[in-house]
Parts: structure tokens; C-alpha cells; sequence
């Protein structure tokens, strides 16, 4: 009879077998490290675009749109330079026309936005044409930098008439051209508030501050 129940008892297991059905049962955790995105140093609850490597001057991670992720990114820096350059100079212009104005515009308004609709009527056509033959002359340079043809670096078009650059070293290079990013980032932001500011309280930028009107 013993024999018989005990031909159905399940058998005998022991802790050592419970242990190792435990132990294969467990998840096994990957060795190997989950590679977490660097973050943007300038803007640090965002991700830094892959493309946004650091090996270009001035480089701070910064495109919250992820352009970089479509297009070249020298052609990008290459636009970047050349809105900073122009900015520069349109703030320099902007100040600039509230003590002086050529003689041959002696009648121009002072305020730049109003100066703005007297040119359209004068020398707008001029600066148009300007502008587009510069574009034409330089488009084959950028065009060659973008599809490798060129060593070329963006904003570079060898205009250096003091011969500067030939004394300094790759340190002071980059020094001087994070200088001219970073006044240009400041000059783009800067006359976009000019611009504003002259809508807002119709005077120019100085008499602006004599005047201490800030508001309409």
C-alpha cells in the first residue's frame, strides 16, 4: 500500500533545486551600458543634436529645430556668419545715421523704419542690385566648401587687408573668430530690438534713451 501512494507522492526536492529553478527563472540584466544623449550646454533640457559635435568654434549645442539633422552643417554656419557680419553692420548703421547722413540724402528722416519706405522710392533698387551681385560672385565658393571640392571654411573669402592672421596661431584664431560669433549673435538680437523699439516709440535709438521713453 505505501508503495503504491508513494508511486504517486511527487518527489523529494530539494532547497539546493528550488534555489536553481529560482535562479533560472530570474531576469538576466544586460551587461552592457545604456548610452545616454549628451545634453545642450545652451540649452540643457534638450538634447544636443548628434551633428552639433563641438569641433567647430563656437559651438554650444544650440538647434532647437534640429537643422543640422537635414543640412550641411558648414553651409549652416556659413548663413550664420553672414547674418552676423550684416547685423553688425546694420546696428553700426542704425546709430550711425541719428548723428550723420550723407549729403546727397540730406533729406532722408532720421528714423531708420521711416527711412526705410524714403529709400524704397530711391536707392532700394541699388542695394538690391548690390546684393544680388555679391551672392552670385560667392555662391560657387560655398557651393564647393558644401559638396567638399574646397577646404574651404565657412565665412572665409580671404579679405584679411592687414595681414593679420598670417602672425597668429591656431589658438588665436579661434579666439578672434568666437569674438566675431559672439558679437554677431548679440548684433542679430540687437537689431531685431532696435527695429522694434523704433516701431514702438517712433524716435531712434539714442534719443530713445535722452529721452528715457522706453514704451508707446
Amino acid at each position: 500500500m505505501n508503495a503504491f501512494v508513494g508511486s504517486f507522492a511527487p518527489s523529494r526536492l530539494t532547497r539546493t533545486t528550488f534555489a536553481g529553478a529560482r535562479l533560472s527563472g530570474a531576469p538576466v540584466r544586460s551587461a552592457a551600458r545604456v548610452t545616454m544623449q549628451a545634453k545642450s550646454k545652451s540649452v540643457p533640457f534638450m538634447d544636443c543634436p548628434k551633428a552639433l559635435d563641438g569641433s567647430m568654434v563656437g559651438d554650444v549645442g544650440f538647434d532647437p529645430l534640429n537643422f543640422s539633422a537635414y543640412l550641411p552643417l558648414s553651409w549652416l554656419r556659413e548663413a550664420e556668419i553672414k547674418h552676423c557680419r550684416i547685423c553688425m553692420l546694420a546696428a553700426l548703421g542704425w546709430i550711425t545715421t541719428e548723428f550723420y547722413t550723407f549729403p546727397f540724402y540730406a533729406g532722408a528722416p532720421k528714423l531708420p523704419t521711416d527711412a526705410h519706405d524714403y529709400f524704397t522710392k530711391t536707392a532700394l533698387a541699388q542695394v538690391l542690385l548690390f546684393v544680388c551681385v555679391w551672392e552670385i560672385l560667392t555662391t560657387p565658393a560655398v557651393i564647393q566648401m558644401v559638396t567638399g571640392k574646397s577646404d574651404r571654411k565657412p565665412g572665409y573669402f580671404g579679405f584679411d587687408p592687414l595681414n593679420l592672421t598670417s602672425k597668429w596661431d591656431r589658438s588665436k584664431l579661434d579666439k578672434y573668430q568666437l569674438s566675431e560669433l559672439k558679437n554677431g549673435r548679440l548684433a542679430m538680437i540687437a537689431i531685431g530690438g532696435l527695429v522694434h523699439q523704433a516701431w514702438l516709440t517712433k524716435l531712434p535709438a539714442i534719443a530713445q534713451i535722452q529721452a528715457g521713453k522706453f514704451f508707446p
